[in-house]
């Protein structure tokens, strides 16, 4: 069997697996979001914070639930971090420097798991499951809170309340994440990820010197790290390393993880929405972007430019000869078009284009099929900037769901993709035109460009995925991209909720002749041409600048 129809094959397999799941997986959680009892842990965990889960809240009072809830993580990861030579299972580590204590605590928060740091070399037992694994689930909870608040906000007419963000935030971990991971790591396990407390020992000579390497509840924390879309690796090589990703099942089966509830809440809009239609429409759209960008992935690194790709069957530096490049390529498009940003290859090693295709895929908004809960809630604010367009067209008001978008809505949604690519072009620039940050490029040029441009484009986008060649332990990486991760994880949060708000003080208006029908493929059409012009006309500058400029030299 060649490499072409191996990837083929996975990509075939992996699309019946998600077919099989998205329905009942899809319907669970709309019974979890609607359900009217609370399960008997979940009243204990309600006491113990003083939350009452039945007091229905209105935009204002979500959104203070979602900054004050992801604040105190942030507070209580950065203090873990700095306290961590003093804490027993640290395996001797020091407590980790008020830089990147800061930055990892704002990266885990913020779902997006970017690492300057080795996670073997750096975090002890104790960060690692008590800080970095629980905010994996909780930062996923959060995310999918957001979005069904934008759903029932679609849903609801004539009041403002969105439901109860601490209830929704509960049953997101207890009801949801906690069982998959559980299977999802019996499965790890089962196919060799390791599990254990282990300290630090020596495994053999390599190099003319000891290899070292330490234990740690690996699998527990990968199949959190890919079930969230949150990407932080155990081990600094992350999905690459063996620990983590032994086998070429074991890469699919993650990848699965990755697209699981992401695709499955699609499935969810639909039924919390009252049509089921709407949210195949909202799958078809994502699947085509995904589909679209894995075909063009595969191209780019099966094509055989030169004699030393030739000889190897595609461009194989960089990646896992367990993998090839046919699941190297499933992943890494995987990871950057939702915001996971685990790796099983290294995105710098892939050719020009490939590397572009990646940058992409974040430059989008990560909505197909995206993060958990973050990739709906952004595909949505795209269908509503689409039916804006179509009535332009027509000159009609546009309406979705039966909800007119009327000027307040429509600023809300432009301001909410705009915040993304002003955070990526204002920090790179600055990067790039102060002295000392470009001393942390590997590479010149456009590659060395392309570091920096896809660092901020990771960060702000919740992504977490690097380009590997790129230096960012420094006092300006740990805190320019802290705050890209804050701003953008937050800012467009706050407008989700507004826009959420607005809709559920509506009252429907019935469909006529003239009523854009966003159920049929002809909006699947119009909403896949509006996400790749905005981002298009958005990006290209700097796009040209870095990878295309490096692919067409």
């Amino acid at each position: 069997m060649g490499p072409v129809t191996a990837g083929v094959l996975q990509l075939l397999a992996l699309i019946g697996a998600l077919a099989v799941v998205h329905a009942p997986l899809g319907n669970h959680m709309a019974r979890v979001y609607s359900a009217p009892e609370h399960l008997r842990v979940e009243k204990w965990i309600y006491k113990g914070i003083g939350a009452d889960p039945d007091t229905e809240m209105r935009w204002t009072a979500y959104l203070r639930g979602v900054l004050a809830f992801s604040f105190a993580g942030v507070l209580f990861l950065y203090l873990l971090q700095r306290v961590q030579g003093v804490l027993p299972g640290s395996l001797g580590f020091d407590s980790v420097e008020p830089a990147q204590a800061f930055n990892t605590a704002a990266s885990f928060v913020a779902n997006t798991n970017w690492q300057s740091y080795s996670g073997e070399q750096t975090m002890g037992h104790v960060v690692q499951t008590a800080g970095l694994a629980v905010q994996n689930f909780v930062s996923a909870a959060v995310g999918m809170a957001v979005a069904v608040a934008l759903v029932r906000g679609f849903a609801r007419a004539r009041t403002g309340e969105l439901g109860n963000f601490w209830s929704d935030l509960v049953r997101g971990v207890t009801r949801v994440l906690v069982p998959l991971a559980v299977l999802g790591a019996l499965v790890l396990v089962a196919c060799g990820v390791i599990q254990n407390f282990s300290g630090i020992h020596e495994v053999g000579q390599f190099l003319g010197g000891p290899q070292q390497w330490n234990g740690g509840a690996v699998a527990s924390q990968e199949v959190i790290k890919e079930l969230g879309t949150n990407g932080g690796g155990y081990f600094n090589a992350n999905s690459a390393h063996p620990f983590e990703n032994p086998t070429p099942f074991t890469n699919l089966f993650e990848i699965f993880l990755i697209l699981l509830i992401p695709v499955s809440l699609t499935r969810t809009f639909g039924v919390m929405a009252g049509s089921v239609r709407q949210g195949y429409a909202i799958l078809a759209t994502m699947a085509t972007i995904w589909v679209g960008f894995v075909a063009l992935m595969m191209w780019t690194e099966f094509a055989h430019q030169g004699p030393a790709l030739q000889a190897a069957g595609g461009a194989l530096e960089g990646k896992e000869l367990r993998f090839g490049v046919g699941g190297s390529s499933i992943f890494a498009v995987t990871t950057t078009l939702t915001s996971t940003g685990a790796v099983d290859s290294f995105h710098s090693s892939y050719t020009g284009f490939g590397g572009g295709i990646t940058m992409l895929g974040m430059m989008l908004g990560e909505i197909a099929p995206g993060g958990v809960g973050s990739g709906l809630h952004g595909m949505l604010i795209m269908a509503i900037i689409a039916v804006f367009i179509a009535g332009l067209m027509v000159g009609r008001t546009p309406e979705y769901l039966g909800k007119k978008i009327g000027p307040r809505e429509i600023k809300l949604a432009a301001v909410y993709i705009l915040i993304t690519p002003a955070l990526v072009l204002v920090f790179t620039s600055l990067s790039m035109a102060l002295p000392t940050p470009p001393n942390s490029m590997l590479n010149q040029g456009a590659h060395g460009f392309s570091e920096v441009l896809y660092a901020f484009t990771s960060a702000a986008n919740n992504n977490g995925s690097a380009f590997a060649g790129l230096n960012a332990n420094t006092d300006w990486f740990n805190s320019t991209t802290g705050l890209a991760m804050l701003l953008g994880r937050f800012l467009p949060m706050v407008f989700v909720l507004a826009l959420a708000g607005s809709l559920a003080g509506q009252q429907p208006v019935p469909a006529t002749a003239g009523t854009l029908r966003t159920e049929k493929p002809m909006f699947t059409g119009l909403l896949v041409g509006a996400i790749l012009i905005i981002v298009g006309l958005t990006y290209f500058p700097v796009l040209a600048l870095g990878p295309l400029a490096e692919g067409l030299a």
